[in-house]
């Protein structure tokens, strides 16, 4: 099933697209829903992030390749930071640049999104806790990353966070743990990996969160980026792809 969230003259609503028909969704997302009527073609919606998140909880060095290239060690257990749910945009949203960054970068991720309240989640239990997944780019200005010690400020800039298209809710833990994931800017690659390079596993990072946070409906988790993160400039579109997902593709512009 494809979740999308899209705009309407009356505000944001949520559909489902089957054969690329979109359809209302009737109910309640994150608890009893079905398809209601068509209203048109994927094509001709203005499509949304899929989810606008209470809560963003993130990944750093969730990859061993993403943590050799910054010489960085690799964490013994996950290494968790929270990212600002405001700078969430859609997807073909531009990616604002800030002038107080000399260097900002994509990162390509995974995005797992919660489905109902979540505390002490046992590993094995944890994709009961899953909506469905969806892609994300954790923009970073790397430069005040690294200046400041910690991470809220360079990761929060408003429109740091691409999350989209839709949310996929039929793919099986497996498949989740072999997806291959990739960026392109200007259509060239710059990431590509598969996310059975993780570190820390989906069910992993789960448990080891909600043993410390409860995570809420609507929440969600980036699940790291893997190697070849790198800068981006103004006119420059950069696209984020994960196998069984999508594409998402969000233009870069100057403040």
């Amino acid at each position: 099933m494809v979740i999308i969230r899209y705009q309407t003259a009356t505000g944001p609503a949520l559909g489902l697209v089957e054969r690329h028909a979109v359809h209302t969704l009737e109910g309640d997302l994150f608890g009893h829903f079905s398809q209601g009527r068509e209203i048109g073609e994927l094509q001709d919606v203005k499509l949304l992030a899929p989810i606008a998140p209470g809560k963003i909880v993130a990944l750093g060095r969730n990859y061993a390749g993403h943590a050799k290239e910054h010489g960085a060690d690799v964490p013994q257990e996950p290494l968790l930071f929270l990212k600002a749910p405001s700078a969430v945009i859609a997807p073909d949203d531009p990616i604002v640049l800030t002038p107080l960054s000399q260097r900002v970068e994509h990162e390509a991720e995974l995005v797992l999104v919660i489905g109902k309240q979540a505390k002490n989640v046992p590993e094995g239990k944890a994709w009961e806790y899953v909506l469905g997944v969806t892609c994300g780019n954790d923009v970073t200005a790397r430069d005040l990353q690294r200046s400041d010690g910690q991470w809220a400020r360079s990761k929060s800039f408003d429109t740091f966070c691409p999350l989209g298209p839709w949310i996929v809710t039929h793919l099986q833990p497996d498949e989740i743990g072999d997806l291959g994931i990739s960026c392109r800017v200007n259509g060239a690659m710059k990431q590509m990996a598969s996310t059975r390079d993780m570190l820390f596993n989906s069910a992993r990072l789960i448990a080891y969160i909600t043993a410390a946070m409860t995570l809420f409906p609507g929440d969600i988790i980036m699940t790291g980026t893997p190697a070849g993160v790198g800068p981006l400039k103004a006119g420059d579109t950069v696209e984020v792809e994960i196998e069984g997902i999508g594409v998402l593709r969000n233009p870069v512009i100057a403040p």
